[in-house]
């Protein structure tokens, strides 16, 4: 036993996520000693100095969210030479700029495949002339089009949802795509793998992609070459470098699974063991998904492409990933209203996933229900969810009560009091910890997806979603909305006020460096 743990200690101080942070580190003490040293001469100090009041004239000018301009102007003006210095080292990398080119062009390549259908969005627009214009601006600004003839159906808990992922998988014809921000080995993956090895004795084409964060925990470093041994094509998004770069910052946040481009399923789960409840972590695991079935699921074909190919050179095969035409579905199947599939990403300035959730705080009647694991709120979001509140629309949301992340729930708890001032109302997950992500307003518009309500998911991540109007699906997430509000503590003004003082003050200071974390 003592060997064991030994043994686990030795991989920690020795593994690749320690040498990764020393490297890191050594990159700021390199900066740091370069400060130091024009400190000693003092007409290089004012240079910099002076250089200071023009970097922080480009941040203000700078097309981005004034959050993130303040997190960067404050560290600049307050060590002048260490700020500029570090602000200048991040800011002008090539990698960034090489990646959003290169999915530029993967954009243009997909866009004949996601045309809006005229037919569905006049008749949308008639039916509901605000979820008209919202279509039309995802379509325009995002690059996805609207829906109809599509079923949805939503699924309360990973536990539910993962049985019908393991029986769509079984039917696959063609192919399979899988897209994820974890994988990790375990009851999950390990079941999902045999099928895909079945699957690929038998023809059928399977390719894995997963974040890089995966190979500091969860992956070893060579396990796409595992998988591509089993005859399973494989990526890694975004290995972690220990280089100092905004570039991992945007990591691949995107849940999705295509199977023969008429099924698709996404939302919060990742392929892991703990969003199944097969091992606890922080309590009862509570996420929710969605799986469509029709023309929508062609979104996240090409979504998956898109991220597949931005690394590829040449141009990328996408007609032959088309469902095929006689695809034949079941009677049975609920395919009333519309679906509007969707990806959001860092690269191109366009928060397309706030402004759908600003937008269902905005059109709301009566009421928008919002689960998510994390509250770490810009102005904007702040402003929509006080003013809903504000002008009679009930705004409930449900938090987790065990978080995964402290800081992360110091945060949340700093916005709490201003919320529930505004007569917002906010619930904790009581048996353990809430990782859904859904929006739901009016029983007849939803969102389903990985987006979170925080600055990672609303501006640095790649991540996906889908939007459901007038579909039964509704019905079922509002059902599970209530069922989880009964599991769940109201959290009160007095509550916040008798919050323990250095717990605020940790939350107050965190919220100036939150765009950045």
């Amino acid at each position: 036993m003592k060997r064991e743990k030994w043994g686990k200690y030795l991989r920690v101080v020795f593994g690749r996520t320690s040498f990764m942070a020393l490297a890191l580190v050594a990159q700021i003490v390199v900066l740091f000693a370069a400060f130091r040293w024009i400190s000693n001469y003092l007409y290089v100090y004012g240079g910099f100095t002076l250089l200071s009041a023009v970097v922080v004239l480009y941040i203000i000018n700078k097309r981005q969210n004034a959050s993130y301009q303040l997190a960067w102007v404050i560290p600049v003006l307050i060590i002048p030479v260490f700020g500029v210095l570090f602000y200048l080292f991040i800011e002008f990398q090539r990698g960034p700029r090489r990646l959003r080119k290169q999915l530029n062009y993967r954009l243009q390549e997909t866009a004949p495949y996601l045309k809006q259908e005229p037919a569905v969005i006049k008749a949308l627009s008639k039916a509901c002339r605000r979820t008209g214009h919202l279509a039309d601006y995802v379509m325009r600004y995002g690059g996805y089009p609207i829906y109809d003839r599509t079923h949805a159906r939503y699924f309360a808990l990973g536990d539910t949802m993962f049985p019908e992922m393991l029986n769509e998988l079984r039917q696959a014809s063609r192919y399979i795509f899988i897209e994820y921000f974890i994988i990790e080995r375990g009851h999950m993956w390990n079941t999902i793998l045999a099928i895909l090895e079945e699957k690929v004795k038998a023809g059928v084409e399977v390719r894995v992609m997963y974040d890089g964060m995966c190979s500091l925990h969860q992956l070893p470093v060579d396990y796409p070459k595992v998988l591509e041994k089993k005859g399973i094509r494989c990526k890694m998004f975004s290995p972690i470098r220990p280089v100092l770069s905004t570039y991992q910052n945007n990591r691949d946040h995107r849940k999705i699974l295509v199977i023969d481009g008429h099924t698709a399923f996404t939302g919060g789960i990742n392929l892991a063991d703990e969003y199944i409840n097969q091992k606890e972590r922080f309590g009862h695991w509570k996420d929710t998904g969605i799986m469509i079935k029709g023309k929508a699921a062609i979104s996240f074909v090409m979504m998956f492409l898109q991220m597949w190919n931005i690394n590829e050179n040449g141009p990328g095969e996408y007609r032959h990933y088309l469902p095929d035409a006689d695809y034949f579905h079941p009677p049975q199947l609920n395919m009333d209203g519309c679906i509007m599939p969707f990806g959001d990403s860092p690269m191109d300035n366009e928060a397309v996933g706030q402004c759908v959730y600003m937008d269902i705080l905005n059109t709301a009647r009566k009421y928008v229900h919002i689960m998510t694991p994390y509250l770490i709120l810009d102005s904007d979001m702040m402003t929509a969810l006080t003013f809903a509140a504000k002008r009679g629309i009930e705004i409930i949301i449900i938090m987790p009560h065990i978080p995964d992340k402290p800081y992360a729930y110091l945060l949340a708890r700093s916005y709490y009091e201003e919320l529930l001032l505004a007569g917002v109302k906010i619930y904790e997950y009581t048996p353990g910890f809430i990782h859904a992500k859904v929006f739901i307003s009016d029983h007849e518009k939803a969102v389903v997806g990985s987006i979170n309500l925080d600055y990672r998911s609303l501006y640095l991540h790649f991540e996906c979603a889908a939007y459901v109007y007038k579909n039964e699906m509704i019905r079922q997430a509002e059902h599970d909305f209530r069922e989880t509000l009964l599991s769940s503590q109201p959290v009160t003004v007095e509550d916040c006020r008798k919050y323990p003082l250095f717990k605020k003050m940790a939350g107050s200071i965190l919220r100036l460096f939150a765009p950045l974390m």
